[in-house]
């Protein structure tokens, strides 16, 4: 995958080179937390597009933390990641555009992918890389694509919380003004990431879940559950706990 700049021209602008392509993944920039008038604008702006409504396709943002420790999991959401495309074909369609960080600084997003083998193609080229969590810029680039193309969910799959929990607070925060629940599912037992992603789950009203290392039926079910979610809403997810745990357990703590 080839590189492309990381810094955008000046603050909260990006660069063509960004705006990534279907298949093709982008740098993200940081921004800071809008304020109070910027954050009614946007909030007014999506509630008019009516995510839900009949016939709207599905759009869920698929991050994942692809720092060195984490190529484990990245391979297995590799192999599972066909299972959200199939979980929403019963309810209508999906499109997803993955978000990953990974190395010194580098986030990057693809565009919007409505064919798992598109996406599974795309993350066989990724290699995980050391570095710090970038969640901050997953969060930003949601609350974009939240007010520019109705993103009805984020599903973020991650180990690790190594930033300021007050500003990544901030961001879900305005998320949660958008009605875009944010799924934190955590793989292991790290305690300031738990209590970071629980915090971003209640902000955003979605749903924080842990899955054991390697734990591939676990993690395909949440996955499943989100996806049921982005594609047909609460009650999509309500029919599918009947018989989903993952599901249950999302929709156990959704407010």
């Amino acid at each position: 995958m080839s590189r492309e700049p990381t810094k955008p021209k000046s603050e909260g602008e990006v660069s063509p080179a960004q705006k990534a392509a279907s298949g093709k993944a982008g740098s993200l920039p940081e921004t800071k937390a809008s304020a109070s008038e910027d954050i009614a604008a946007f909030v007014a702006k999506a509630h008019a597009m009516s995510p839900h409504a009949a016939g709207a396709r599905g759009r869920l943002v698929f991050a994942l933390d692809a720092t060195m420790s984490r190529q484990p999991t990245w391979d297995l959401a590799c192999a599972l990641q066909a299972d959200m495309f199939r979980e929403a074909a019963s309810l209508g369609s999906l499109d997803i555009r993955l978000v990953y960080y990974r190395g010194l600084n580098e986030c990057r997003a693809s565009g919007w992918i409505s064919d798992s083998a598109q996406l599974a193609k795309l993350m066989s080229k990724i290699d995980c890389r050391g570095g710090n969590t970038q969640i901050g810029k997953v969060l930003s680039e949601a609350r974009r694509e939240a007010v520019a193309s109705a993103v009805r969910a984020v599903v973020f799959v991650g180990d690790a919380m190594e930033e300021q929990v007050d500003a990544l607070c901030v961001k879900a925060g305005e998320l949660g003004l958008l009605k875009v629940p944010v799924f934190m599912f955590q793989e292991g037992h790290d305690d300031t990431a738990e209590r970071a992603f629980r915090e971003i789950a209640r902000l955003t009203g979605g749903a924080w879940c842990r899955f054991d290392p390697g734990a591939a039926a676990q993690l395909r079910e949440l996955l499943r559950a989100a996806a049921a979610y982005a594609a047909g809403g609460r009650e999509a997810l309500l029919r599918l706990s009947r018989t989903g745990a993952g599901a249950a357990k999302l929709l156990g703590q959704m407010r």
